[in-house]
């Protein structure tokens, strides 16, 4: 499967906000220098991952099982969840230190997750 199969086969509501979370992560990388980034399924989920020592790989997942929300995921080994959680509190919904749930039913804040999406990209780069 690819990243595209994945996409199209999700229901309408979760492959829209698929689709436009995919062109966020990507406009970051255009506007990190972190593109061209590897498209591919890790763990059966769409991975965007960026150049080398850059930053860290970015999942995007919906499930049967939680219908209602897709999800952002890190490496959870990394401080980005904890690093969100205090810029950008209660706007999303946050599992731990892996990923943050984003409510098929509101609006994408999508300036926060472009943040968001460039926290991820460069982080490597910018840590420490």
């Amino acid at each position: 499967m690819s990243v595209e199969r994945y996409i199209n086969d999700a229901p309408d509501n979760a492959r829209s906000a698929l689709r436009h979370l995919r062109d966020i992560i990507r406009a970051a990388a255009e506007a990190t220098d972190t593109a061209p980034l590897t498209e591919n399924l890790k763990w059966g989920q769409p991975s965007f991952a960026p150049q080398k020592r850059m930053g860290t790989p970015i999942r995007l997942s919906w499930s049967q099982k939680s219908p209602e929300r897709v999800e952002m995921l890190v490496h959870c080994q990394t401080s980005l969840v904890e690093a969100w959680r205090h810029k950008f509190g209660d706007l999303f919904d946050y599992d731990g230190t892996r990923a943050v749930h984003i409510d098929l039913a509101a609006h994408l804040p999508e300036e926060a997750l472009h943040i968001m999406a460039v926290m991820a990209l460069t982080y490597h780069k910018t840590k420490g």
